[in-house]
């Protein structure tokens, strides 16, 4: 394999497709019962108790610690987006 400078990288890497099925974990279980991280403050909390905004044209999450955006999700008839920039982590728990 090649790095994005065209030298010889040891480190072997394939494309984001070898995520499709990991993810698929992550988003096949109830998002509402996974917890945060909020940037801002540092505060953690279920989603389930973020403080949810839909005036907008889309949904925006915000901690109920701090108020700053933990999450933003917008669907258009072709696209989904979800920006995670306000959470340093999600975690979900698996459904066994």
């Amino acid at each position: 394999m090649t790095s994005t400078s065209g030298t010889s990288d040891s480190l072997a890497y394939t494309d984001g497709n070898a995520l499709a099925g990991p993810l698929a974990d992550l988003f096949a279980v109830d998002i509402t019962r996974a917890s945060t991280s909020c940037v801002g403050c540092g505060g953690e909390s279920a989603v389930a108790e973020l403080h949810l905004y839909t005036a907008g044209p889309g949904f925006v999450a915000r901690c109920p610690h701090c108020h700053d955006p933990v999450l933003r999700y917008v669907r258009t008839p072709s696209t989904a987006i979800l920006d995670l920039r306000g959470t340093v982590r999600l975690e979900a728990p698996l459904a066994l």
